[in-house]
């Protein structure tokens, strides 16, 4: 039983955090109340924060001042230790880590760098802080370009260290592992380590993780940026060093190779750009210009004139000299890295036993349902009978982001609507390849099925007035076409939004989609992901002014869709007043549309009209409406109106930092969902995820 883990490392660079994200990932499905702490870090500056903390607190989005989540610099920690007071070095980590225990669940401690001479000291310390914080150790190896007991030696060694110091271990991860060695390594810690209830894992290791941006490039080798600015991201695969003729170095190019070569080589600079724009080769990551020339005037002005391109770096030393420092660059997991983040965390859920560590960890309660946690459970269930959905906006880069998250995740099989040369060029403003994986993407005009479904909305809308020749501009439109995908079967879903209006989007699910029987107004749902529950706010998107006929329709769609998504149902229908002590047009049409849903669905618990804090406070509810089953304890909130339901969710979202996810469009036959323009790639995420889910359900 604990409410913390020690997080050590054998030595430097074993990938410490692909782990700490996999941990603080895993936790947060349980409570938001994770706090990150380091005892040491290499240094405090204002300028510089420590990299590990500054991923967690950013990514995460953790409510802990930096300050906080640290103790001593490794330099103020050995001069307290060589004046001999090992007590109030050691008091101070207590101190601090005390401070943040006391606000938080969970803490994931991390031990040091191990960066400098002094390797058997950090462990030794590392050892008594994780001994005098009480803390259970998790060992992080490195099998990096090992063998067998090159890999498993140094974890032995640091447990029977931290076991002298009196540490309870709860298991050991070798990372960086050759994929093909994986099984080996495992069998090989089971036979060999003498304790027997240890989490043991292996993580193969990944290029993509491993390889740097050009951005950390240019920075280690202190180089000036010619071009490409915006497209410093870009991957380095690999280096390749340019001293031979065009028509010989260009059979070598590889993907994301970055090509080095003197600043004079103008030639190879122009063929380079030319290769990475064509078809038949390889894509590059940029190019790195030694010796301190630059491209020469008309050379220049050729790339000047260019509307993209990929990034061009000068270092002043020479190719040999700058290849062999080149060598020693470390690449880096920042905040800001989504695709690194989202593959770190792919690897740890599907490599290490999660489900064992979490066995471990049985004194982190959860306050209610975190949003973490229905996010988890959503996206779980969205895997468990994966469904197809279709993205119509191929070329927003937000949209590609968020497909390749679900393309690594294999959370849903997918479909982007765009031509080839779109979904390159969309890449190349993205600064680097699209890693779509199995992605489908299917170009609407030149599709197989075009005129097939061309044929289709023609029937379905002659009776309109639309001939056929409107029907065949109309099926260019994506819009048009994703949303026949669906009617058609070719997909269960569809989302879109992010660059058309809702209107747009909609229109043709109204038009041929249709709405289900029973039901004839189309509403939608966000769920509201706060601290500590999940509530749905319904309608926030799509009706203006509902009636009260519209309106109790709205309330009853709402409560199943919460009941379908794993919300119990308590329905609150808003207003300015609770009970019976309002008059007026706008309460009265709550009053009525509340009767008219309880008469239509007697099995469900409504409440109205109520105010927003009789419905949600029990205090308030029960001095407000005494005895009733849903004041105080809502679930489902429904707005009398577009203009009190969109201001409220986002006022909401933006006081608290709940996450909102949606809208989801309820009442429709097949699911056909809307983003808002200034959508995130998370909220790309879940509103596919939910979508699968709707799917699922119908």
């Amino acid at each position: 039983m604990t409410n913390s883990i020690f997080l050590t490392t054998t030595e430097s660079h074993c990938g410490k955090s692909l782990v700490s994200l996999g941990i603080v990932e895993m936790l947060l499905r349980r409570t938001k109340r994770i706090g990150i702490f380091r005892p040491l870090i290499s240094e405090v500056s204002p300028y510089h924060r420590d990299k590990n903390i500054d991923l967690l607190l950013t990514y995460f989005k953790l409510d802990i001042d930096y300050d906080d989540t640290y103790a001593f610099s490794m330099r103020e920690a050995n001069d307290l230790l060589a004046q001999g007071k090992t007590d109030e070095f050691l008091d101070r980590i207590i101190q601090k880590y005390k401070a943040l225990e006391a606000r938080c669940d969970f803490i994931l401690c991390i031990g040091s760098d191990f960066v400098g001479e002094s390797m058997a000291f950090e462990f030794d310390i590392n050892a008594v802080i994780a001994q005098n914080l009480g803390c259970p150790v998790l060992i992080v190896g490195n099998a990096a370009q090992r063998n067998l007991a090159e890999t498993i030696d140094p974890i032995h060694l640091a447990i029977d260290l931290f076991l002298d110091k009196g540490c309870h271990i709860l298991g050991a991860i070798a990372n960086r592992a050759d994929p093909g060695q994986v099984q080996d390594i495992l069998k090989g810690l089971e036979e060999t380590l003498p304790q027997k209830d240890l989490v043991l894992s292996v993580i193969p290791s990944n290029k993509i993780l491993e390889s740097p941006t050009i951005k950390e490039i240019a920075r280690y080798l202190n180089a000036e940026v010619l071009y490409g600015h915006d497209r410093l991201e870009r991957l380095a695969y690999r280096y390749l060093i340019i001293a031979m003729q065009v028509q010989n170095y260009l059979p070598r190019l590889s993907d994301n190779a970055l090509i080095i070569t003197p600043g004079d080589r103008g030639e190879v600079i122009l063929s380079a750009l030319q290769a990475h724009q064509s078809r038949n080769y390889p894509q590059i990551a940029g190019i790195l210009l030694t010796t301190g020339l630059k491209p020469a005037p008309s050379i220049k002005r050729l790339l000047d004139g260019l509307p993209s391109i990929l990034p061009i770096i000068s270092v002043t030393t020479d190719t040999f000299e700058t290849a062999s420092r080149i060598t020693g660059i470390r690449s880096y997991i920042t905040a800001d890295n989504h695709s690194k983040i989202s593959l770190s965390l792919k690897l740890f859920e599907k490599f290490v036993d999660t489900q064992a560590l979490e066995n471990k960890i049985t004194t982190v309660q959860a306050r209610g349902m975190t949003p973490k946690m229905f996010l988890y459970n959503l996206t779980q269930q969205a895997k468990s009978n994966k469904q197809h959905i279709v993205l119509p906006e191929g070329t927003d880069e937000r949209i590609l982001r968020a497909a390749e998250i679900l393309s690594e995740q294999d959370i849903v099989d997918l479909t982007l609507l765009c031509s080839e040369e779109e979904l390159k060029a969309a890449g190349q403003k993205l600064g680097r390849p699209v890693n779509l994986g199995k992605v489908n993407v299917i170009d609407p005009v030149n599709s197989p099925k075009f005129e097939e479904y061309v044929q289709t909305l023609f029937e379905l809308r002659q009776h309109k007035g639309l001939t056929l020749e409107h029907a065949r501009d109309l099926m260019t439109d994506v819009s048009y076409f994703g949303t026949m995908m669906v009617y058609k079967g070719d997909a269960n879903g569809m989302v879109s939004g992010a660059a058309h209006t809702t209107m747009h989007t909609i229109r043709p699910a109204l038009q041929f989609v249709k709405t289900k029987p029973g039901v004839s107004v189309v509403s939608s749902v966000f769920f509201m992901c706060l601290e500590d529950r999940v509530l749905v706010y319904g309608d926030c998107a799509v009706n203006p002014k509902p009636t009260a006929e519209e309106l109790a329709e709205i309330a009853i769609s709402s409560a199943d869709t919460s009941k379908a998504f794993g919300i119990k149902p308590k329905v609150a229908m808003l207003s300015y007043s609770s009970g019976e002590s309002g008059k007026g047009e706008e309460v009265d049409r709550v009053r009525e549309a509340t009767r008219i849903a309880k008469e239509r669905r007697p099995d469900l618990k409504i409440e109205g009209p109520i105010q927003y804090d009789a419905a949600v406070d029990p205090a308030v509810g029960q001095m407000k409406i005494p005895g009733s089953e849903v004041a105080g304890q809502a679930t489902v909130l429904i707005f009398p109106d577009l203009n009190t339901g969109n201001n409220t969710y986002k006022a909401v979202q933006r006081e608290t930092g709940a996450i909102a996810v949606g809208p989801m469009l309820q009442g429709l036959n097949k699911p056909v969902n809307d983003l808002s323009r200034g959508c995130t790639v998370d909220d790309i995420v879940n509103t596919v995820v939910i979508t699968a889910i709707q799917s699922q359900n119908e």
